[in-house]
């Protein structure tokens, strides 16, 4: 579809010249010959850019800039005048114009002057669109009482420059709750560097962290900054920092005390400003015992101590959960959204989840790439989830916990699912038929059918 240009300009020949080059030029043209004329226009269907003519009879060009943007605040306008003059272009840049184009027009330098906006326009919005992604990604998703607790220990953290420790399991999202924290502080707009210390070998860890000098070990052709140095101003994520030797632990020690360091195979002193959230599964209280890691740098990093909790206490969360991976699989994989039965929620809020949101987020893919139709059931979530122990022990019986390969088909599997939801849900309303099809939103005699068929057993609870 061609992009759209509103002209806007009280003289005719002005405007019958510019449409014609930039209908030419393949755009979509609209004309206004005043300003409120063409704030109609836009509070219609706003254009993709406005030519605007600042000296017009009753409500000049830099009122109507001013109105216009108050309606699209993110409308793109050009500023046209014979009459120009710097102060006149510095304000109407104030008011939010793009650009400022000074009469007589030469129609190559407004055609190019057009394009050359239109571009930062399309840039700008992929921008956007990258970061929604980005932002959607990451989000913190829940409202479990668990889930609010830990937004207001972030909202009360964010701004402030202290250090931040993060506990929890794995993949219970740290780097989510980190990447919170920063966004919340004065150095959003700053980097957000995250570092693996788990990943990293111990020979290079300390290359990775405060970058070095070429010629400082075999290998090193070519000096490299470290990630401390790209973290300057902003913060630094440091996950899995139980892992990190007692020997690099040193030195982050002293780089967080002083804010300087050297690079490896260097003597030259550089100076950071950069805040440390760090994050560990373990329990650092313990490996100080051990001898694992320093009580003077835990002390150091926990000033604000935040715990994430497991997904199995803030399973409420799971159908939001759900729902956001859906979307955000979808979006990446270019599939349609399928939807998911209530018993497949059902089932999902019965299994322990040891591997967490992590877990959870690869069963979705999984589930929204090798289930054929429109609607995830219970039958396909049974036969997804991983055999675990913890399944049981969460409700599930064990014909249900099983994984795929004890069935012989869906069918099978459906049918385990049903007879364990039935069983228990006629266990909650004490073994009475006519109150357990209410639960279940179905006819009584449909129920004395799955019961018949799927031959759950009726007994009064002892």
């Amino acid at each position: 579809m061609a992009e759209s240009i509103l002209i806007v300009d009280d003289e005719p020949s002005i405007l019958n010249s510019l449409s014609n080059i930039l209908e030419d030029e393949g755009y979509q043209v609209a004309v206004a010959k005043a300003g409120a004329e063409a704030l109609k226009l836009i509070s219609t269907d706003p254009p993709d850019l406005v030519l605007l003519d600042i000296w017009m009879p009753e409500v000049d060009g830099l009122e109507t800039l001013k109105r216009a943007r108050e309606q699209a605040p993110r409308l793109l306008v050009v500023m046209m005048s014979g009459h120009g003059s710097i102060e006149t272009a510095v304000k109407a840049i104030k008011l939010g114009a793009y650009d400022y184009i000074e009469k007589p027009l030469s129609l190559e330098n407004v055609t190019l002057r057009v394009r050359h906006a239109l571009d930062q326009r399309r840039l700008e919005e992929e921008n956007l669109s990258l970061r929604t992604k980005v932002e959607r990604r990451f989000e913190l998703v829940g409202t479990s009482p668990a889930m609010q607790r830990l937004r207001r220990l972030i909202a009360t953290a964010g701004p402030t420059s202290g250090r931040v420790l993060i506990s929890g399991e794995n993949g219970t999202g740290k780097e989510l709750v980190a990447r919170a924290i920063h966004q919340q502080s004065p150095r959003c707009n700053r980097p957000f560097v995250a570092v693996n210390c788990a990943a990293i070998p111990e020979t290079l860890i300390e290359s990775e962290l405060f970058g070095h000098e070429r010629g400082a070990f075999t290998g090193a052709t070519t000096q490299k900054r470290g990630q401390f140095e790209q973290a300057d101003g902003g913060t630094m994520f440091l996950d899995e920092i139980g892992d990190m030797s007692l020997n690099t632990q040193a030195k982050v020690l002293r780089a967080l005390e002083q804010q300087q360091f050297s690079r490896v195979g260097g003597n030259k002193l550089i100076k950071v400003d950069v805040r440390v959230i760090a994050a560990s599964n373990k329990d650092l209280a313990k490996e100080i015992e051990k001898g694992n890691f320093r009580d003077d740098l835990f002390y150091r990093l926990n000033v604000l101590p935040m715990v994430v909790p497991p997904l199995r206490e803030r399973k409420e969360d799971i159908p939001l959960l759900v729902q956001h991976f859906l979307r955000m699989h979808a979006e990446e994989q270019g599939l349609r959204v399928k939807d998911i039965a209530p018993e497949a929620l059902e089932a999902m809020q019965l299994y322990d989840w040891p591997g967490n949101i992590r877990e959870l987020r690869n069963l979705i893919e999984r589930l929204l790439i090798m289930v054929p139709g429109p609607l995830i059931d219970a039958s396909h979530v049974v036969l997804f989830l991983q055999s675990r122990p913890a399944a049981v022990d969460a409700g599930l019986s064990p014909s249900v916990a099983l994984s795929a390969k004890h069935y012989d088909s869906l069918r099978d599997a459906r049918n385990a699912f049903e007879r364990e939801y039935i069983a228990r849900k006629l266990r909650e309303n004490k073994w009475n038929v006519s109150r357990t099809a209410d639960d279940l939103k179905i006819e009584r005699s449909h129920l004395h059918r799955k019961i018949k068929m799927l031959k759950v057993e009726l007994r009064p609870e002892s």
